[in-house]
């Protein structure tokens, strides 16, 4: 699934399997910051860790800095569309499950708007997680005395990337092994870098908010245009649901760009992914580049399948007026568990079975809506909404 999210990491990865020189591979791997994401709390709440699967949660976040913490010029913030903020969502998030016997993987999208208990805090959207904890933790370093500025943004990111985790494990009932995260600026330089990404909609369609202008049919985006393009939800059918369904087609339009020979051989374009990745995307020790690269590269063959946790209601409303999605966690973890063929444990099992495609069958007018949404394709291109 996503756009702006696995970008970044395949942009990296198809530097590394595309059998280019060590010396570029070792660039990326020297470049790519990394985070102690899996901290003693995380490890001692986790669910059982063979479960089937290697699991990497892959998440976008719109943070104004950044790999390193340092903020983003004005200039480029109005290349990206946005302004300068102190907070910090992560709009973007997918479990990719790749079974450990070689069968069919999954890129799981969970939507922004998902209500769930955050540790330490209280329910809010999962996208709030990593934000509301990593503001809480500066705060506590700052009335411990640290002053170091760069000590605060690592130490309060690496908190918000751990509760981020303990929410996926809560409501997955899946252990997360490896962490990867791209921010909003790396999305901005990695699809400049690749020439641009073909795309295709059913429908033009405007909104303000992302700064999304587009007409229907198919059309090539890059930098401001591709992130308007992942980012709007406004004005599409189903809101954040049909902007993941984006997402997914845009991720699989990126992997063909990024495995073609006019890509990889391109040393210009080479050189602009490698520091572009530097620039984007953090990482969880141990993460092996290779490794994902052959994940990813999964992708554009079909061998991993783009799907969507079930949900019970979208557009309700929580006690404070925020409009969210709800959902039932056992549902969530018995449709995640039997994705690799695993039965969920007994007291998370649901009473009806699920859909791979996330709809919950007792919600026939949700079901319809999604059957009635097959992709067309437009010179290869799967057009969305």
């Amino acid at each position: 699934m996503t756009g702006r999210v696995l970008v970044a990491l395949a942009s990296a990865a198809a530097l590394a399997s595309a059998g280019l020189a060590r010396d570029t591979v070792q660039s990326v791997r020297e470049n790519v910051p990394t985070s102690d994401v899996f901290s003693e709390e995380v490890e001692r709440t986790a669910p059982p860790a063979d479960d089937g699967a290697d699991d990497y949660l892959v998440v976008g976040s719109d943070t104004r800095t950044d790999a390193q913490g340092n903020p983003l010029p004005e200039r480029v913030l109005r290349q990206l569309r946005t302004e300068a903020s102190d907070g910090l969502n992560t709009d973007t998030i997918i479990l990719l499950r790749v079974p450990k016997d070689g069968s069919k993987g999954y890129a799981i999208s969970i939507p922004r708007d998902t209500y769930v208990k955050i540790p330490g805090y209280q329910d809010d959207k999962i996208n709030a997680a990593y934000g509301v904890i990593k503001y809480r933790t500066a705060q506590k370093l700052r009335g411990e005395g640290k002053t170091d500025r760069a000590e605060i943004e690592r130490l309060s990111d690496t908190a918000g990337r751990s509760a981020l985790t303990q929410v996926i494990h809560d409501l997955t009932g899946v252990r997360v092994d490896h962490y990867a995260e791209v921010n909003l600026y790396g999305f901005y330089l990695l699809t400049e870098a690749i020439g641009g990404v073909r795309v295709c909609l059913n429908h033009s369609t405007s909104d303000p908010n992302s700064g999304a202008n587009f007409r229907k049919g198919v059309q090539k985006i890059s930098g401001g245009s591709a992130l308007a393009f992942v980012r709007q939800r406004d004005g599409l059918p189903r809101g954040d649901l049909d902007r993941i369904v984006r997402q997914q087609a845009f991720l699989g339009a990126v992997m063909q760009q990024l495995l073609s020979a006019g890509t990889l051989t391109d040393q210009a374009k080479l050189t602009a992914l490698t520091d572009a990745a530097g620039k984007s995307v953090v990482v969880s020790p141990g993460l092996d580049i290779l490794q994902l690269a052959r994940h990813l590269g999964s992708m554009s063959s079909g061998a991993v399948e783009f799907v969507t946790i079930p949900v019970e209601a979208v557009g309700a409303r929580n006690e404070r007026g925020q409009s969210i999605i709800t959902v039932d966690v056992p549902k969530v973890r018995d449709f995640v568990a039997k994705l690799v063929g695993r039965q969920a444990p007994p007291r998370f099992a649901s009473r009806r079975p699920l859909l791979l495609n996330g709809a919950v069958p007792d919600r026939p007018a949700l079901q319809q809506q999604q059957q009635q949404q097959q992709p067309a394709t437009i010179d290869g291109v799967r057009c969305v909404d």
